[in-house]
């Protein structure tokens, strides 16, 4: 993967073909290996009434904040408590827990599902509050990630992004799936079918809308696609290639990579369409373009140096600055949405690594002691990354805590997986 003859000139076509023939997805498991720095350990008890749904609510609570690196699972076999009991926390202290979380889940005479939840401080002997959840079925998991969510903030401080969303590509013999799945990568909903390749899924900033490259025409052409309704509009569909969408943060642009007038090069487009504003002026290729979280600056890939690196200009063009310096093939940029780092991946000694640098120091962190890492995305909190790899000799997606300390395979059982996007946080459910 993203092998680059002498002809540099064939180095878009390596970014943008990589991994594209791919066995089909199914269900997932989440495995964390790992151990965070710093780790709260939490009780979570089986939540009352939960056998008796197609959903252990718990459990999906547990593998949430376990997967984020912040959180130590506490054993509670055999516990069961509703929100309502108040429990013994001296107990809970003694089993080393600093925080308990217990709740329920109930039928009711609608069909819908009323879930429950409270949250004990177990050293303050404090409670933090809970919430509840009226949800039809298919929204179980849905109600079990709020919770999470709702959990990581209290004790963190940082909003929580299991409830978000990702999408990712997918290739089941000649057929192309775009997928749209839960944080943890169950619940996969197909967005696209295409018996022609789709690649550079790209979330929109009000998580309504991906942009994607299909090759549905023969050539790669950028359109996007509405999540809810599955109506689609053309952007970008110009003589040569058209590819790596990227909205800009308020979701009226996008940067696209565009073969029109010779070259790859970078342009600016009209999220409704029009005209495209070409960025830079150059023999080099420019490709992969990335916004900054306050919309100023446009992060790149280009061999403009001789080999690939990354820049950034400004957002309507100009002031091009080299970003990259150690490794001599540095490629598809991320900027976490609190602007502190950039993950990208960097060859070395012909291995595809993920790292991660804080930008302002410049500082870089090895994450990833895999070969054939790929496109790293932010979750929206800023906390982890999700980034498709290859483990066991199978393609896989991954979520990283930013030391690389912590980390979760989101494993189809029957398929691999590749281009990963996370998506923005989501509007809460009633």
């Amino acid at each position: 993967m993203f092998m680059m003859r002498n002809t540099i000139t064939k180095f878009f076509f390596y970014l943008l073909l990589c991994g594209l023939v791919l066995p089909a997805a199914a269900q997932f498991r989440v495995e964390v290996s790992g151990v965070g720095l710093t780790q709260l350990p939490i009780a979570i008890t089986g939540f009352r009434g939960e056998d008796l749904a197609s959903q252990k609510v718990s459990a999906i609570v547990q593998a949430d904040l376990e997967r984020s690196g912040q959180f130590r699972g506490v054993d509670t076999t055999g516990s069961i408590f509703d929100e309502v009991t108040r429990p013994d926390l001296s107990i809970w202290r003694l089993k080393g827990a600093d925080s308990l979380v217990t709740g329920s889940v109930t039928r009711l005479v609608d069909g819908r599902y009323d879930v429950r939840f409270r949250l004990w401080d177990v050293v303050r002997g404090q409670d933090l509050g809970g919430q509840s959840y009226a949800v039809i079925q298919g929204d179980l998991r849905l109600a079990a990630h709020r919770i999470a969510d709702f959990i990581y903030e209290r004790l963190t401080g940082d909003k929580g992004v299991f409830s978000t969303r990702i999408a990712y590509v997918t290739k089941a013999g000649t057929r192309y799936n775009l997928w749209v799945a839960d944080a943890d990568g169950e619940n996969a909903q197909t967005a696209l079918t295409s018996p022609e390749p789709i690649i550079s899924p790209a979330w929109s900033p009000n998580g309504t809308q991906l942009a994607y490259v299909s090759f549905e025409s023969r050539k790669p052409v950028v359109y996007a696609h509405d999540v809810a309704t599955g109506k689609r509009r053309l952007i970008a569909n110009y003589r040569g290639s058209n590819s790596a969408p990227a909205w800009s943060p308020d979701g009226a642009t996008l940067a696209v990579t565009l073969s029109r007038d010779g070259g790859s090069q970078l342009y600016t487009i009209d999220a409704n369409g029009g005209e495209p504003r070409r960025l830079a002026q150059s023999a080099s290729i420019d490709t992969e373009p990335a916004y900054s979280p306050d919309g100023k600056s446009i992060y790149f890939v280009s061999d403009r140096g001789g080999a690939p690196q990354i820049y950034r200009m400004g957002a309507t063009g100009g002031n091009i600055e080299r970003i990259t310096f150690t490794g001599s093939y540095n490629i598809s940029p991320t900027i976490s949405p609190d602007g502190r780092w950039m993950a990208y991946i960097s060859r070395v000694n012909g291995a595809f690594k993920l790292h991660v640098m804080e930008l302002a120091s410049g500082s870089i962190t090895a994450i990833t002691e895999t070969t054939a890492d790929e496109r790293p995305s932010f979750a929206p909190n800023s906390r982890l990354i999700v980034y498709a790899t290859q483990q066991n000799g199978r393609e896989a997606l991954m979520t990283t805590t930013l030391d690389g300390k912590l980390k979760a395979r989101l494993a189809g059982q029957s398929g691999d997986i590749r281009e990963p996007d996370w998506g923005p946080f989501q509007k809460q459910i009633n």
